[in-house]
């Protein structure tokens, strides 16, 4: 067992179910290749970071699936909101004795495995570490140990999370990351680096 855990949220890639924003512009077959694209994309970021590695599904753990059990372990998200579901898998892994705890999502095609790292290195100096989302959230929150208070009133999806936590860490030492884009409307996706049209969505 290493002193780093990344915890990685993901959604079952089932029609309709997911970027349910995103479908109303392309459709839910293509939402949902995007969203694919999207858990591949987060599988090869992520497979290489030194750390443990946790892969938290939200409504069922499947087997054989991108996710190889040589490289994440899989768990499913507890119910409630989101931030109740991301309270409970930190203090799980906190529990079993990690040190540093790092969240990500998988709605990036701007996270890179160095981002991931930095992450990790800017922990060991810092109380928190956050990853401003262009969209008014985070992609990112590294923890050495639970503060409740991040965790509560806030209204998850909208553009006032970030802002709603740093004042939450008023008195933690934060590393702020890059703020990148994560992928929820056509206009996220416009304005990434995936091809939408060379990437087989009719």
């Amino acid at each position: 067992m290493k002193n780093n855990a990344l915890l990685i949220f993901t959604r079952n890639p089932e029609l309709g179910k997911v970027k349910t924003r995103l479908a109303k512009t392309i459709g839910e077959a293509d939402a949902l290749q995007v969203y694919k694209d999207l858990l591949q994309h987060t599988m090869e970021q992520s497979q290489s970071v030194d750390c443990d590695k946790f892969v938290f599904y939200d409504t069922a753990v499947v087997d054989h699936d991108i996710w190889k059990e040589e490289f994440y372990q899989k768990r499913i998200q507890s119910k409630g909101d989101l931030g109740h579901k991301m309270q409970d898998a930190f203090e799980l892994l906190f529990s079993q004795g990690y040190k540093n705890c790092i969240i990500i999502g998988s709605d990036l095609f701007d996270l890179k495995t160095e981002i991931i790292e930095t992450a990790f290195t800017e922990l060991e100096k810092s109380d928190v570490v956050l990853g401003p989302a262009e969209d008014g959230g985070y992609y990112l929150l590294g923890l050495k140990k639970i503060i409740p208070s991040v965790f509560k009133n806030k209204d998850w999806g909208t553009s006032t999370v970030f802002t709603d936590t740093v004042k939450d860490l008023e008195t933690q030492k934060i590393h702020l990351l890059p703020t990148l884009n994560d992928i929820d409307t056509f206009e996220d996706l416009m304005n990434s680096n995936y091809n939408y049209l060379q990437n087989n969505i009719k």
